[in-house]
C-alpha cells in the first residue's frame, strides 16, 4: 500500500520522565554488573518495556514475595513505596536500590510530617490525597499516615471528607492541574466556621506541563497514534487530552496494534505516549507505519 508523501512526527514531549528514566537506568547498571535484579511491581507501567528489562534478567516480584526473599536486592520503582516495605526489607537483609522518583520521595516526607503535627484539638490532622485508589504511588503516600489519609479520585466523592475536622489536601504527582483545583474550590464552598483547610498542589510540572503540549501536538496532525500500556493512569489522561484536541487519536500498546484503514487518506501523523512509553517503542511505530505505507527511510 504505497502512500503519497507521508509526514511521521514523533511527539518531542513523550517518553519517560525524569524518575522513570532513573528506574530504568539503575536496573540495567545493576544487570549488567550482576545479571539478576528482583524490581517490586511492574518498574514501569508499559509491558514492552518489563519485557524488555525481564529478558535481561530483571524479575519482578509482589509485596508478598518480598516477604519470603532472604539477602537479595529488590529495586524499588519510582512510584515509591510505604514505611512497611523499607520495614520489611530491614527484617530480612533485603538490600534496597531506591529509585523512587525525588518528586514523590519530597511529598512523602511532607505528607508524614504534616500528619505527625496534630490539629489544635490534639488530634491527628485529616490528610485527604487526591489520587487513584489502589495506585502504586497512592500506597505509598498513604502509608505515610498509618493507613489513614483519606483517598478521593474526583470531585464527586468530597462528601467522604469529615468537613468538622482540619483538612489537609495533597494530590498524587500525575493527577491533573485541573481536577485539584476544583477539589480545591469544592472544599473551601463547604467548609464551615472554625475548621482550617489547607491545601498542596503537588502534581509534577513534568506531566502538568505535558497536557497543552499534547493538546498543541494532537491538532497538528490528521492522525494520532497514542503508544501507552494498559496499566497506566498518566497514559489514560493524556490520551483522554488527545481525543479531545483530535477525535482521531487511536490508543495502541505497541505497532502490531495498527489497523492499515487508519491510514487511509491521512498525509500528516503524530505519535505520541505517557511519561511510562519508551522512546524505542514509538520509534517502532514510526518504522512500522513507514514500512506499512511503501514509505522507507
Amino acid at each position: 500500500m504505497a502512500h503519497g508523501e507521508l509526514n511521521i512526527e514523533i511527539d518531542p514531549g513523550a517518553g519517560f520522565c525524569f524518575g522513570v528514566t532513573t528506574a530504568i537506568n539503575k536496573a540495567e547498571e545493576q544487570l549488567e554488573a550482576s545479571g539478576a535484579l528482583y524490581c517490586l511491581g511492574d518498574i514501569v507501567h508499559n509491558s514492552n518495556e518489563v519485557e524488555r528489562l525481564e529478558s535481561k534478567g530483571l524479575t519482578t516480584i509482589t509485596h508478598e514475595q518480598l516477604a519470603q526473599l532472604r539477602d537479595v536486592k529488590v529495586l524499588l520503582r519510582a512510584h515509591g513505596e510505604p514505611p512497611a516495605t523499607y520495614a520489611t526489607a530491614r527484617r530480612n537483609h533485603i538490600e534496597i536500590i531506591d529509585a523512587t522518583c525525588p518528586v514523590v520521595l519530597q511529598l512523602q516526607r511532607r505528607i508524614a510530617k504534616s500528619y505527625a503535627t496534630p490539629s489544635p484539638d490534639g488530634r491527628p490532622p485529616q490528610i485527604v490525597i487526591y489520587g487513584k485508589r489502589g495506585h502504586a504511588e497512592v500506597n505509598g503516600l498513604v502509608g505515610q499516615t498509618e493507613g489513614t489519609a483519606l483517598v478521593i479520585e474526583s470531585a464527586d466523592e468530597i462528601d467522604n471528607i469529615d468537613f468538622t475536622r482540619d483538612i489537609v489536601l495533597y494530590s498524587q504527582t500525575t493527577k491533573s492541574l485541573d481536577g485539584f483545583k476544583a477539589i480545591v474550590e469544592l472544599i473551601k464552598q463547604r467548609l464551615p466556621e472554625g475548621v482550617t483547610f489547607q491545601s498542596y498542589d503537588t502534581i509534577c510540572r513534568r506531566v502538568a506541563g505535558r497536557l497543552p503540549q499534547i493538546r498543541e501536538f494532537a491538532r497538528q496532525h490528521q492522525l494520532i497514534l497514542f503508544v501507552s500500556g494498559a496499566k497506566s493512569s498518566n497514559g489514560r489522561i493524556l490520551y483522554d487530552e488527545c481525543r479531545h484536541a483530535n477525535p482521531n487519536s487511536r490508543l495502541i500498546s505497541n505497532a502490531g496494534d495498527i489497523d492499515p484503514a487508519w491510514l487511509e487518506g491521512v498525509s500528516r501523523i503524530g505519535i505520541t505516549g505517557a511519561t511510562s512509553t519508551p522512546s524505542w517503542l514509538m520509534n517502532n511505530v514510526k518504522s512500522h507505519l513507514l514500512q506499512l505505507t511503501g514509505n522507507y527511510d
